[in-house]
């Protein structure tokens, strides 16, 4: 067994696999993204040591672990032995690069496998990527109204070799009450952070960073605190594009769900866009004028986002007039009018 510290374990985890020793309910809570699950113990026999340990102390919570893990290991060693395939290496860790993790090191060992034990375990990694979303970086944001197209655009401006940071991806989730729709379940807490870390490492802090202008919230996850100050403080480039091109972008892309479930996400918003004006989107959804419905609950979400915008250093939020929905021309705009302002921020 050999000790690995997070530096280290970077420059080393492409080659070599990645074991995360936890109990399956732990992993599914959260982990390292790529790593394999081979769990000492399941949820139930996690807590069964844990009782053992708190009411006779260390030994028996042992005893009680290796009555548990005898009848299992020959099935672990065979999923090690798989996964370290001709290399024959692993990282190991579990929470805190312990006893769990120095355990299944010496098992693997017996195998001729060899083991580096992440130090300080999976709550080093989270401590880490917290760690580097502190460092300061050349963040921009990428505003305007719902329906602007601001996703099409980031991918654009990552065809054209700029770094972006796609927040709703991670998040499998647009943002708005209709956002969940044609998106995969969203990633617990824990795991969007530790996507975001994963992402946010691989990008170059000397180079401008875009992300799309979010809230807090996105859906269900929430924006880690270290990122969603820095995006609050950065420089906002707003997309202006007229409210009938976007009502025609958002028709394309929502008139193929189902009524019901548009009409459900409408009473969502209910009381913020007005039990009228509610009552007449939803009716015109069931008649299938679907540029009235998008028309009316824009209303909420322009006004929504004025009022977001409102809290933000108005010398750093640059208008940038589009005047049509073409997301790899409005890529190319941005980055030739934001040039002059970038180097006036020293940015980039």
């Amino acid at each position: 067994m050999r000790s690995m510290d997070i530096e280290d374990f970077f420059r080393k985890r492409d080659r070599i696999p990645v074991i995360d020793v936890r109990s399956p309910g732990e992993f599914q809570k959260g982990h390292i993204p790529g790593a394999h699950n081979i769990p000492l113990f399941d949820d139930d026999q996690r807590a069964r040591v844990g009782i053992a340990y708190h009411h006779s102390g260390r030994q028996e919570a042992v005893m009680e672990g290796l009555r548990i893990v005898g009848p299992r290991m020959a099935h672990m060693a065979e999923q090690a032995l798989e996964i370290s395939g001709n290399q024959g290496e692993l990282i190991l860790h579990c929470w805190r690069g312990g006893m769990r993790s120095e355990s299944m090191a010496w098992l693997f060992d017996k195998l001729g496998i060899i083991n580096y034990v992440l130090q300080g375990g999976y709550k080093q990694y989270r401590r880490y990527g917290r760690e580097q979303l502190k460092t300061p970086a050349p963040i921009i944001i990428l505003g305007g109204y719902t329906g602007s197209g601001k996703t099409d655009v980031l991918k654009a401006l990552e065809n054209h070799g700029q770094q972006v940071l796609d927040l709703e991806g991670l998040a499998h989730h647009k943002g708005s009450a209709f956002g969940s729709m044609g998106q995969a379940e969203q990633p617990t807490e824990e795991q969007f952070e530790n996507r975001i870390f994963e992402q946010w490492m691989q990008l170059d802090g000397n180079r401008p960073i875009w992300i799309e202008d979010e809230s807090k919230m996105i859906g269900k996850n929430v924006v880690p605190d270290e990122l969603f100050h820095a995006m609050r403080a950065a420089p906002v480039f707003k997309l202006e594009m007229s409210k009938l091109l976007r009502v025609e972008r958002l028709v394309k892309e929502y008139t193929d769900f189902d009524k019901q479930q548009l009409n459900a996400n409408i009473q969502k918003i209910r009381k913020r866009l007005g039990g009228l004006k509610a009552q007449k989107a939803m009716e015109a959804v069931d008649n299938e004028d679907f540029y009235t419905a998008v028309d009316l609950t824009l209303d909420y979400y322009d006004k929504a986002y004025l009022h977001g915008l409102s809290k933000r250093d108005t010398s750093k939020i640059y208008r940038i007039p589009v005047d049509r929905d073409d997301p790899p021309h409005t890529a190319r705009l941005l980055i030739e009018r934001s040039a002059q302002l970038l180097e006036r921020l020293n940015v980039g």
